[in-house]
C-alpha cells in the first residue's frame, strides 16, 4: 500500500470513527441567495453542490446609472460579479465558465481589454459570447453570466 493512501485512509476512518461530518454534510443540496432588491424575480446566486451560478451582473453604478462606454460597464459588471462572488465566499479566482452577451459584438476587443485584467494570467475561465438585441435595461451593452467553484 502506498504511504500517501495509507495517510488518506487512517484520517478517512478516524474522522468516520470520530463521527465527523463536513460542511457538505450541513448544507441543502440546493442553496438559493435571494436579491437584496424586495420582489426580484430571481435569485442573486445559486449553489448546487460545489458550483455557484451567479445572475447576470451588468454594467451599472452605485446608483443604477448606465455608463456610455463598453470599458466601463465592462469594469463595472466585473466588479459586481467579484463583489457577488465575495457575499459567498468566493472570488474571481473560483471563476470557472463566462457566458458573455454584447448589444454589438464588434465591441468584442474593447470588452476584451478589460475583462482579461480581472483574471489571474494562465487562468482565464472558459467562456462564449454572444451578440444580442438589447439586454435588461435601456442603454446596458454588457451581461456577464458566471459559474464558480465554491465548496
Amino acid at each position: 500500500m502506498n504511504k500517501k493512501f495509507r495517510v488518506g485512509a487512517l484520517c478517512v476512518g478516524f474522522c468516520l470513527a470520530a463521527g465527523c461530518t463536513t460542511v457538505r454534510d450541513t448544507r441543502p443540496a440546493i442553496e438559493y441567495f435571494p436579491e437584496a432588491a424586495p420582489g426580484a424575480a430571481y435569485s442573486a446566486a445559486v449553489r448546487v453542490g460545489d458550483v455557484l451560478y451567479l445572475t447576470g451582473q451588468i454594467g451599472t453604478r452605485a446608483d443604477g446609472s448606465v455608463p456610455d462606454s463598453i470599458q466601463e460597464q465592462s469594469r463595472l459588471a466585473l466588479e459586481n460579479m467579484s463583489t457577488e462572488l465575495k457575499a459567498r465566499g468566493s472570488s474571481l479566482d473560483d471563476v470557472f465558465k463566462c457566458s458573455v452577451m454584447l448589444d454589438d459584438i464588434s465591441e468584442w476587443a474593447e470588452f476584451n481589454k478589460v475583462y482579461v485584467t480581472f483574471f489571474k494570467p494562465g487562468r482565464l475561465p472558459a467562456r462564449n459570447a454572444f451578440g444580442v438585441e438589447g439586454l435588461a435595461l435601456p442603454g446596458l451593452k454588457v451581461e456577464l453570466v458566471c459559474l464558480a467553484h465554491s465548496p
